[in-house]
């Protein structure tokens, strides 16, 4: 995990004079429910990959006011009896998410955090600044990875990152879908596999392109990626580069790539794979960099062109173009009473009272439908229920907590002509009143679990452009509620 100074002062005033407020007034030990969800999501898509939660819990865990942070805090003009009570102050939620890595779409509650009204109001920015920005890098990665199938993508972008967000950065990325990274610090911190290849500075730092050429080689002589288009791609760097490579054979070594950072790839990949292949060269593989994104990607791929590995940079570790998730983190429930947001824009309302989340797949494991749903329609006792527009033949468990990501059961439809479908809930428990509980932290896996799950959603749901909406049901007493909500 990258760390975080002072969690506790990570945050925007409001929500320190908010939670000064609720002290005050005695409202503080409430308790509360607060969900995070995202109302749209970016680059013209309809799903997100969910990133960040394995650098949220620790920083919460740990979420400490020192002595010397409240007594600025006195200075600038908070009560000397809050700040008092802010020292000896914890995280006390309780916090039931997806799993990192997880497809998730619109208006879906995609974590709940329960505890009390102060716990839950002041982790908010923290939390938000953290899901928020590690889900939309996740996606877009994952946009690049569906744009390039099984071929090499590297994320070269911190450079171009917002500051020490860049860390972050490349371990959403990883997790949404690239090979490596170019970032040798979140290579430490995460064990993402670091790559790279060379910049035109070595090359103009020697008095000829080819002299630049051999002294790399002779330094990584089974490693060498070689940056080709300095002066000339096709006159000058690629003729330098096969006679390397060739000097290279004649020494029992093998130049690994050529790269092509500038001009037009669509036209230089084709003629550099020709001379490559025409020296007989042809397992040097084309690496492709420069202002890249899912839909270049995608026209380059859809017209042959032959590349080998993409370095994406920019336009990944920046989300370009949205720059964006549009997460919100709202109150969903006070005191046992739900509670909902009403403004003269309905689409920024929010969904009352404390959810599960459940999700079905058809008989081959592809998503077909989630469902959001009231948590108190679920009962624990693991028989047959009757819940408003779910199967009776389906076995219920409890999911008033969400405790654990389990099959719900299966139920035969067939005899109303449709596939046996599968529901499993989506949210586990992942913080018990402050305190951690098994969760994965192994990025690897994470990215694993991320591929696994994207696997599944269909292909006409994950088109780059135009996508086909996916179907997400609110149950009637859910329907219900908000209606009397309303009133």
């Amino acid at each position: 995990m990258h760390k975080i100074p002072h969690p506790a002062l990570y945050t925007d005033l409001y929500q320190l004079t908010m939670g000064q407020g609720y002290f005050i007034n005695g409202t503080h030990q409430k308790k509360a429910h607060f969900d995070f969800f995202f109302r749209h999501a970016p680059f013209g898509g309809n799903f997100v990959v969910f990133a960040g939660l394995a650098d949220l819990l620790p920083a919460l865990e740990s979420y400490r006011f020192t002595t010397s942070e409240c007594d600025w805090l006195i200075q600038k003009g908070f009560n000397k009896e809050f700040c008092t009570f802010l020292k000896d102050f914890r995280f006390d939620g309780t916090i039931i998410s997806v799993r990192e890595g997880e497809v998730v779409f619109p208006e879906e509650p995609v974590l709940t955090v329960s505890g009390s009204l102060l716990s839950c109001q002041l982790i908010e920015t923290l939390l938000l600044n953290i899901l928020n920005f590690q889900s939309l890098i996740a996606t877009k990665a994952c946009r690049m990875r569906i744009a390039c199938g099984k071929l090499k993508l590297v994320d070269f972008g911190l450079r171009r990152a917002q500051g020490t967000g860049g860390i972050a950065a490349s371990r959403a990325a990883y997790i949404g879908g690239v090979d490596a990274t170019s970032n040798v610090l979140a290579g430490f911190e995460y064990d993402i596999p670091v790559s790279g290849t060379m910049a035109h500075s070595w090359i103009q730092s020697f008095e000829s392109e080819l002299e630049a050429f051999r002294a790399y080689a002779k330094i990584y002589p089974d490693a060498s990626i070689l940056l080709v288009d300095t002066y000339n791609t096709l006159s000058s760097g690629i003729p330098n580069a096969i006679t390397v490579a060739k000097e290279l054979e004649q020494k029992g070594h093998r130049m690994v790539g050529v790269r092509l950072d500038s001009g037009d790839p669509a036209i230089l990949a084709p003629k550099v794979r020709s001379m490559l292949d025409n020296a007989g060269l042809n397992y040097i593989s084309i690496a492709v960099s420069d202002q890249l994104d899912e839909e270049k990607i995608a026209s380059l791929l859809a017209n042959n062109t032959p590349i080998d590995l993409f370095g994406v940079g920019t336009r990944l570790i920046t989300g370009y173009p949205d720059g964006a998730l549009s997460g919100v983190y709202k109150i969903c429930e006070l005191n046992g009473q739900p509670t909902m947001k009403f403004t003269d824009d309905n689409s920024k309302s929010n969904l009352p009272g404390v959810k599960v989340l459940l999700r079905k797949a058809d008989e081959e494991g592809f998503f077909m439908s989630d469902r959001i749903a009231l948590a108190q329609d679920y009962t624990n006792s693991g028989s047959s229920a009757s819940v408003s527009g779910i199967a009776e033949t389906e076995i219920l468990l409890n999911t008033g907590t969400d405790s654990g990501s389990t099959v719900m059961g299966t139920g035969s439809e067939s005899n109303t002509g449709l596939k046996e479908k599968s529901t499993e809930s989506l949210r586990t428990c992942m913080m018990h009143s402050g305190q951690c509980q098994p969760y994965q932290t192994d990025l690897k896996k994470i990215a694993e679990f991320c591929r696994s799950r994207t696997n599944r959603v269909s292909e006409h749901i994950k088109r780059l452009s135009q996508p086909a909406c996916y179907e997400i049901n609110v149950s009637d007493s859910l329907n219900q509620l908000i209606k009397l909500l309303k009133i």
